[in-house]
């Protein structure tokens, strides 16, 4: 075998020699080198990305050459093959290539794309996919977690955060025992002082004991209830049903700052003495001024001595909500818990309970199907004195919280026939409609039995924590007056502003230094989430609720915060859900990206941003398979005279969407929402025709979302179809009793199964499968239904 021109030759060492070991290894290596430079393409020019023979989907064996480290927009009617080129096409190959750059190992760990049917790409570079996908629907991931801002907040407010007792508001602080000798060494000359160890706050008792504890320590005074008494003397006797506070008096002395040997022996007896008021006091002391009779509270601990409340030491896990440390004990930091409504539970108040008013299954039946509920609820009524035909709305709220949360330890008899037809009585406490439905969706081990009674449940705030997701100590931490909790609530542009108050003027000398980095990262990212148009978004906002092109947005201003240069960025249309007005600052991060030396392919339909392309790659000159050609490439002026791409005549304004001259007259009823106040809403009263095509518009973060999806919609499925949830804060809405049903379409994926397709998502595979038994060719070879033979 002849080797080009070049190529170094290695011989290996033969088996038997010292390097036996190693001779597969250069075998290995000689083969490889041979068959690398047997295969050698020849080098391509590295300012363009070419692709040669696109098959993949509908593409028609395309070639196209994308320049590099421009902004290009891949453009066409829907179904053309626009995101086969740039998504399944470009970004699969570009991955792949990346993956299989790495060792065995690590690929075991990370997915990767199939092959796309393309001839061979050249100039690709590691690629980077930004499409419309929801980020995390994990409850427990925001706009904070997702952006890394959480994050930072968190390291602020461990390390500057102020904290203050959750009872009383009373500002902790932790010391050292030196630091408590500089605070004492600092007040004025001549001050005389008394030093206390506290032993008991407020408790009933005699506390003999702690007396003869205090004597046997070898002090010879305490402070009961505010008056110095001497241990070795008759103590009165306490009242044992009064709240006393003792503390033992360590020492007694005058302030001495004028430096000389009284200044040193000062400080020598003040440090001994505070050392052994803290450990007798554990953690605590007090400081009375004897002139002035104040006293002054000093802590090694974060712990408030008027309630007795000890804090633990602040650590950014401690702000966490997805960590023990700080999330809600009861809510285990969602901010909100599943519990059964009784709206589900009784959605028609009109009916009686021998109609069925209580919608729950085995609750609503008579003898024969309801069985035992039936009958203890039969019973409860009884006892109650409510007739089996009384409406709902005509009982007593008495009445209803009997049936629906139970006797309260009251006994009532049961009437209940056995299995065998016997009668007999029981006589014991009466459950309750909801206490029975919480028990048994905590105790089932059923997923349908659990699904069964979600179907009666409602999405309600955390009562511990008011839906704030953390424990009560960490909201009581402050900085400049303010918990983390509060600052996420606020837009980004609020808390970039606030941030940049901070490192200017809020803080003292020593927080600026330990804050300036932490600061400085905070506001890159915000000012990144400003730059793509989110700056209405607040950090608390939980990920799940944001639009596909929100979530886009956010990984783009991430992607920002990077600083890569090299990458090749696939982005599908970032612009949608964008309002005009914050167009501009899009296309600004765009070019910013551009000019870091990133390549940017962007599949958009979009007029501001195919202008404000470097080159525009037009797809057609239909959809489907009359699609997946090249109509027109290159910059805006070639697409615009270009005579046959439709692109270039919208654009030029040869073609435009047709205005209609007239407008459905509708059927006259409207639903109206009055006094909406949900999110940002400032309590408008909208009133929506029916019978029309209906737009809602305005500026990103105007409050679109919120009335349609939040107020509207949710009050409609609760009130049409029984879902559960409430609906965002309103005064009420009337005009849904027009309506039969409400279906919402958002951007969520139809199904991610594998199973699934178009044909089983739209019923027309089982409508085959239905037919396909009765067709004689199907009979002849016993074809059943499930597409298996019968015999």
């Amino acid at each position: 075998m002849r080797l080009p021109h070049g190529t170094k030759t290695c011989a290996p060492a033969p088996l038997n020699s010292g390097r036996r070991f190693l001779a597969p290894r250069l075998i290995y290596s000689c083969v490889g080198l041979v068959s690398q430079n047997f295969f050698l393409k020849p080098i391509m020019p590295q300012n363009k990305i070419v692709v040669v023979g696109a098959r993949e989907h509908n593409l028609q064996n395309i070639t196209v050459e994308i320049p590099r480290d421009k902004l290009v927009v891949i453009t066409g009617l829907s179904g053309s093959g626009k995101s086969s080129l740039a998504f399944d096409t470009i970004f699969a190959e570009g991955q792949r290539r990346y993956v299989e750059s790495l060792s065995a190992y690590a690929r075991q760990f990370l997915g990767q794309l199939d092959k796309p049917d393309v001839d061979h790409i050249d100039g690709l570079s590691p690629a980077v996919s930004i499409d419309q996908k929801g980020v995390s629907k994990n409850p427990r991931s925001t706009v904070g977690t997702v952006t890394e801002v959480y994050d930072y907040l968190r390291l602020l407010y461990a390390r500057v955060g102020t904290p203050h007792c959750p009872e009383c508001g009373r500002e902790v602080s932790q010391q050292s025992a030196q630091g408590i000798v500089d605070s004492v060494s600092g007040l004025k000359d001549g001050t005389r002082i008394m030093l206390l160890a506290p032993l008991i706050k407020d408790r009933k008792g005699h506390h003999q004991t702690v007396f003869e504890g205090v004597r046997k320590s070898g002090f010879a005074r305490v402070r009961v209830d505010g008056e110095v008494l001497d241990v070795n003397d008759a103590l009165p006797e306490l009242d044992r049903y009064k709240l006393h506070t003792i503390e033992a008096v360590v020492d007694r002395l005058i302030v001495r700052n004028n430096k000389g040997d009284a200044q040193k022996e000062f400080a020598t007896r003040l440090t001994d003495s505070v050392e052994t008021a803290l450990r007798l006091g554990q953690g605590l002391m007090l400081v009375h001024q004897m002139d002035t009779r104040e006293d002054l509270l000093f802590s090694e601990h974060f712990a408030c001595p008027l309630c007795g409340i000890s804090l633990p030491a602040l650590e950014p896990r401690s702000f966490s909500f997805n960590s023990p440390h700080g999330a809600c004990t009861e809510c285990q930091g969602l901010g909100h818990k599943l519990e059964i409504d009784p709206e589900l539970v009784i959605p028609d108040q009109s009916r009686t309970i021998g109609e069925g008013a209580i919608e729950v299954m085995e609750w609503r039946n008579s003898h024969d199907e309801g069985g035992y509920y039936w009958q203890t609820l039969e019973a409860a009524a009884k006892y109650a004195g409510i007739g089996m035909d009384m409406p709902m709305a005509s009982m007593t709220a008495e009445q209803r919280r009997l049936l629906l949360y139970g006797s309260n330890d009251e006994k009532i008899s049961i009437q209940y026939k056995t299995r065998d037809g016997r009668n007999a009585v029981w006589n014991t406490e009466y459950e309750g409609v909801i206490p029975n439905l919480e028990r048994r969706y905590r105790e089932s081990t059923s997923d349908f039995i659990r699904q069964k009674i979600e179907s009666y449940m409602s999405q309600r705030d955390c009562e511990a924590c008011r839906g704030l997701r953390l424990r009560r100590e960490v909201l009581a931490v402050t900085i400049d007056g303010h918990n983390i909790v509060e600052v996420t609530a606020w837009p980004v542009t609020r808390v970039l502003g606030w941030s940049a108050e901070l490192a200017k003027s809020v803080l003292n000398k020593r927080q600026k230094t330990i804050a300036r980095q932490i600061l400085k990262e905070i506001s890159a990212r915000l000012q990144f989430m400003v730059d793509v148009g989110l700056d209405y978004l607040t950090l608390s906002r939980t990920a799940a609720s944001l639009s596909g092109g929100e979530a886009q947005r956010i990984r783009l201003a991430t992607q920002i915060g990077s600083q890569l240069m090299g990458v090749l960025y696939v982005l599908d249309e970032p612009s949608i859900g964008l309002h005009q007005r914050d167009n501009a600052r899009l296309l600004k991060t765009l070019h910013a990206m551009r000019d870091l030396g990133n390549t940017l392919i962007v599949v958009e339909h979009d007029d501001e941003t195919m202008r404000a392309a470097d080159w525009i790659l037009d797809l057609g000159p239909g959809a489907g398979a009359k699609g997946g050609k090249v109509v027109a490439e290159g910059t805006l002026a070639t697409i615009l005279k270009h005579p046959t791409s439709i692109t270039g005549a919208y654009l030029s304004g040869r073609m435009a969407v047709p205005v209609p001259a007239q407008r459905r007259p509708g059927n006259g009823k409207a639903i109206v929402v009055r006094n909406a106040t949900a999110n940002n809403l400032k309590n408008i009263t909208v009133s929506i025709p029916l019978g029309k095509m209906v737009c809602i518009t305005g500026v990103s973060g105007s409050g679109k979302s919120t009335l349609l999806n939040d107020i509207v919609y949710r009050a409609a499925a609760r009130a049409l179809n029984g879902a559960g949830g409430q609906a965002g804060a309103h005064g009420e809405i009337t005009g849904l009793d027009h309506l039969d049903k409400v279906i919402n379409i958002d951007q969520s994926p139809i199904g991610r199964t594998p199973r699934s397709n178009p044909a089983t998502y739209v019923d027309c595979l089982m409508r085959s499968a239905n037919c396909t038994p009765s067709c004689r060719r199907a009979k002849c070879a016993a074809i059943s239904r499930g597409g298996t033979r019968s015999t």
